[in-house]
């Protein structure tokens, strides 16, 4: 008997995993997160190539953010964004909240968090997206359903955020230009939204800000007791030679 309690004892300590590695180990709803898009019966994606869902973010870090967008889990919220960028209603708006290792957000006119545009708020569309890498989400204020302009994207993940805000795109190309974004809240420098376009409209191609003037240092100073430095004298081109004049030609 004995025997048999000792390697009922083993046995159990070969498969118990330390409340130190349990932590580690991702939750079924966790894996449910990235795995649920396979559920049969969901309406399909747009395929990441379709011009009508991909949202170009001209930024003023340098470059164009590509956004695929999803209307299959979030239609409303994607046709807000789509009516707000043909209005040109994002173009030269800030972000006026962007925290490091968390997310970007912009989308305010009034450039404070509090602002929105004049249509009516939209209704949550909480969805199975997770809150990943390049993930693109509405802002919203304590009422679920007081989504409207603005929008965030995310740096890092924040599972906790599942299922509460809706997720209505992601980042195809370009995060870079996001994680160049001017952290504070607000950034002294905000980065900017310089043009926003939806693909299909045949935008241009990105252009560069051009570069700011170098700031001006003014007149030149003289400390006290110092000499005045005499300016050197101007240049001038040299004289032409005057041509030699050819000796008269004695007529016939």
């Amino acid at each position: 008997m004995r025997v048999l309690a000792a390697l009922a004892m083993m046995m159990a300590s070969l498969v118990a995993v330390p409340a130190q590695a349990q932590s580690k180990i991702q939750t079924p709803a966790k894996v449910a997160q990235v795995l649920e898009d396979n559920v049969t019966g969901r309406p399909t994606p747009p395929p990441i190539t379709d011009k009508d869902n991909l949202w170009l973010l001209d930024l003023s870090t340098g470059g164009r953010v590509t956004i695929w967008l999803r209307p299959d889990v979030a239609p409303k919220m994607v046709e807000r964004i789509k009516t707000l960028t043909r209005r040109h209603f994002y173009d030269g708006l800030a972000f006026h909240r962007v925290i490091d290792g968390f997310m970007a957000q912009g989308g305010d006119p009034k450039g404070d968090g509090t602002g929105g545009s004049d249509l009516p708020n939209v209704p949550a569309e909480f969805n199975y997206l997770p809150h990943v890498r390049g993930s693109v989400a509405a802002a919203r204020a304590d009422d679920p359903n007081s989504a409207n302009s603005q929008f965030y994207i995310v740096f890092q993940p924040r599972f906790a955020l599942d299922k509460k805000y809706t997720v209505f795109g992601r980042v195809l190309d370009g995060m870079q230009y996001v994680d160049a974004i001017e952290r504070g809240e607000p950034p002294a420098n905000p980065s900017r939204i310089v043009h926003a376009y939806i693909a299909a409209d045949n935008p241009p191609a990105f252009t560069p800000l051009p570069a700011a003037p170098a700031p001006s240092l003014g007149a030149p100073v003289t400390l006290p007791g110092a000499t005045p430095v005499k300016p050197a004298p101007a240049r001038r081109p040299a004289a032409k030679a005057t041509p030699a004049k050819k000796a008269a030609t004695a007529t016939k």
